[in-house]
This record gives structure tokens, C-alpha cells and sequence, in this order.
């Protein structure tokens, strides 16, 4: 399965919190970390949930 690299871009105060606990489920915390993580749908769905606070590569 790919493989996607999301970095968090942008902060997270004065989002709701459910988007907060989006981006802390993804393991980004402060702003410029990346995370790797597998492309799986659940992943996927979680970050078109905050695409505006995050920016998406695709690795292999």
C-alpha cells in the first residue's frame, strides 16, 4: 500500500476540537513536524478533514 508523508503547515488555535484531535491523532503536534503514514482510508478521510492545516505528499 502507498505511503503518504502529512506535514502540519498551519496552527491549530481557533479550530474546533474535533479538528484538534484530528491533527494530534495523526501525531502532528507543532507546526513543520511530518508523519508518515500508510494510505489507508481512515487515514485519508482524517486528513481531507484538516487539508487546510496540513499539506499531503505521496511517497512510495
Amino acid at each position: 500500500m502507498a505511503k503518504i508523508k502529512v506535514k502540519k503547515v498551519k496552527s491549530a488555535i481557533n479550530r474546533t476540537q474535533r479538528q484538534k484531535r484530528t491533527l494530534e491523532a495523526l501525531g502532528l503536534k507543532k507546526i513543520g513536524q511530518v508523519k508518515e503514514h500508510e494510505a489507508t482510508p481512515n487515514i485519508l478521510g482524517m486528513v481531507a478533514k484538516v487539508s487546510h492545516l496540513v499539506s499531503v505528499e505521496e511517497t512510495k
